[in-house]
């Protein structure tokens, strides 16, 4: 044991109690050191404070510390570069430099507990975290926190390990040095991906992209610098998503995709990457919106966003089939059940377990509604209304059996009557497309019953009246809607322009004249026009309201979709007066010859 001396920094002695072998190794910054340690108090008792030979339950594994690089106990590093290899020395420390010690200890306990030292941790330095929340967790500790007091160190230098010698973490790299890895990384993960090692190359690229985004941290937004490692992240996280789309990992792909295209509006293959991710977990509406973007940023990938639309949809029919036969067995087997239990003679029982049973045949029919509904639309936008409707109408009659089941519960019932009008508004729609006006009507006029004013049902039975050439019935419904939101004022003008245009070929049909139609609506006759009009079958008026088969037909401008997108065209007639002052100005005229 050598006598004890002072070294070059005040505060600290040191005893040698074991020499150590060889010269004093030379400790450039980035050097591994790996010790053992023993704090102890400095009092008469010398009370052993933290040891970590029984740290963890004996396990005896000891500290690491790497050199220059800001270990919160600064003196540590000094002690431990004025040791030889295998040394063990012995060194008191002033309370000038023990005052960190309580936060290093608590972390060390927690590590070697297999815990994680931040958990629970807000963001901020480690001294505000302890007076955040008052303790450290370790009465010993907070004795130390509260009374600063100089400790007593024992070390032993067990390794000493070259800065190349092991993996050097991001947080150990310098600025230059992480710029050069991110290379090697990238190509690394090309390797990997090239052999199908998607996770070990998903790897590789995340830790590239956390090397650019610490360094990126350190620079200012906007400037030159910054917007230069944002490009180099681009690639970067482009090739991370496709290797998580290999993997399956959809929601990891929508995650970073969401992040990399709020920086970077005009990513094209992160919109695509995006809307496969939201394929392949059903997204539908989302995957749609990205292919679409894709398509529009990249008109020359058109054709593949053509193909992907219409994979989705082939795939979206396969679910809703597999869906549907899983849930009709279902539901076939629970009315079974339900007709055993009528015949039977036995008393209903009404424990807890039938009304959870029954619930459950009440979501499983109204999840096959919601199935039948989507179903439907996806019909609907490809153009087939015959199939389409037949969804529809289906869906409806389940709504109808669900509502016997709950006739009286008014919540309940009004819950069903929200699902059943876009599915009635949605049959009112392919009958219109399908010309079975008629229906159209019925239907609109059931659903006004219950929802009076509803727009979209006026608007359609409107449009049927007018095909079926009910004037009176299409120009109150026409003004309802142009009254309910005035912005349709001229899709309502080209509608009565439609419905004059109509009314004058049915006439000529009938071999009226203006004269003629005028004074059965208008004139001294208008209270015999039942007698004098002969009778018309629903099936002439749609014959006669359509154009004859001489005439060269017009484009179908009847055609507008569930949406009610306003039209630019129609309005006044070519003059420049409404349907109606033309119709006066013609009954004028015929007075007057």
């Amino acid at each position: 044991m050598e006598e004890t001396y002072l070294l070059k920094h005040p505060g600290v002695k040191k005893k040698i109690l074991s020499g150590g072998t060889g010269p004093l190794p030379h400790f450039p910054p980035g050097t591994k050191l790996v010790f053992h340690f023993q704090t102890l108090l400095d009092n008469f008792e010398r009370t052993v404070v933290d040891d970590s030979r029984v740290a963890g339950g004996g396990s005896g594994r000891p500290a690491e510390i790497f050199v220059g690089k800001m270990f919160k106990l600064e003196v540590w590093e000094t002690l431990l570069t004025s040791m030889r290899l295998g040394e063990v020395a012995e060194f008191w420390c002033d309370a000038v430099h023990t005052g960190l010690y309580p936060i290093v200890s608590k972390g060390m306990r927690l590590i070697a507990q297999g815990k994680d030292p931040l958990e629970g941790q807000r963001h901020m330095c480690g001294m505000g975290n302890l007076f955040h929340y008052h303790s450290t967790g370790f009465p010993e500790l907070d004795e130390l926190m509260r009374t600063p007091q100089p400790l007593i160190f024992i070390m032993e230098l067990l390794q000493v390990g070259d800065p190349m010698s092991y993996h050097r973490e991001s947080w150990m790299m310098e600025k230059d040095e992480k710029l050069s890895t991110v290379p090697l990384l990238h190509m690394r993960g090309n390797e990997l991906v090239k052999q199908r090692q998607f996770q070990e190359a998903a790897s590789q690229y995340k830790e590239a992209v956390l090397l650019l985004k610490t360094i990126q941290s350190r620079e200012m937004p906007g400037d030159a610098d910054y917007m230069n490692l944002g490009r180099m992240i681009v690639p970067l996280e482009l090739n991370y998503c496709q290797c998580m789309l290999e993997l399956h990992e959809y929601y990891e792909v929508i995650e970073h995709a969401d992040e990399l295209l709020d920086k970077h509006k005009d990513c094209v293959k992160g919109y695509y990457k995006r809307a496969k991710a939201h394929a392949a977990v059903w997204n539908e509406k989302e995957a749609r919106r990205d292919f679409n973007t894709v398509a529009h940023l990249d008109p020359t990938l058109a054709s593949l966003v053509q193909r992907e639309l219409r994979a989705l949809s082939e795939r979206i029919k396969e679910k809703y089939w597999q869906e549907k036969d899983a849930y009709w067995n279902k539901l076939d087997a629970a009315t079974g059940n339900e007709e055993e239990k009528t015949g039977d003679e036995e008393e209903p029982k009404t424990d807890d377990g039938d009304k959870t049973e029954e619930a459950k045949d009440w979501q499983q029919m109204l999840r096959l509604v919601m199935l039948l509904q989507e179903q439907g639309n996806v019909l609907m936008k490809d153009k087939r209304f015959q199939d389409a409707s037949a969804k529809f109408k289906e869906a409806l009659d389940y709504v109808d059996v669900l509502q016997n089941k709950v006739r009286g519960d008014v919540e309940d019932g009004e819950s069903l009557a929200k699902v059943r009008l876009p599915l009635s508004l949605n049959l009112s729609q392919c009958m219109l497309e399908l010309q079975d006006y008629q229906q159209v009507v019925h239907i609109n006029d059931q659903l006004l019953e219950s929802h009076q004013g509803h727009f979209k049902a006026l608007y359609q039975r409107a449009r049927a009246h007018a095909a079926l050439c009910n004037q009176e019935e299409a120009r109150r419904d026409f003004a309802a809607v142009e009254k309910l939101d005035p912005k349709f004022k001229p899709l309502v003008r080209r509608e009565l322009k439609k419905l004059g245009e109509n009314l004058r070929s049915m006439h000529a049909h009938q071999n009226k004249t203006y004269r003629d139609a005028t004074r059965e609506n208008w004139g001294a006759g208008r209270a015999r026009r039942s007698d004098a009009t002969p009778e018309i079958s629903g099936d002439d008026v749609n014959q006669s309201c359509q154009p004859h088969e001489e005439e060269e037909e017009p484009e179908n401008e009847n055609v507008v979709s569930a949406e009610l997108m306003v039209d630019n065209g129609g309005g006044p007639d070519e003059d420049g007066r409404t349907l109606t002052a033309a119709v006066s100005d013609s009954v004028a005229s015929g007075r007057s010859t």
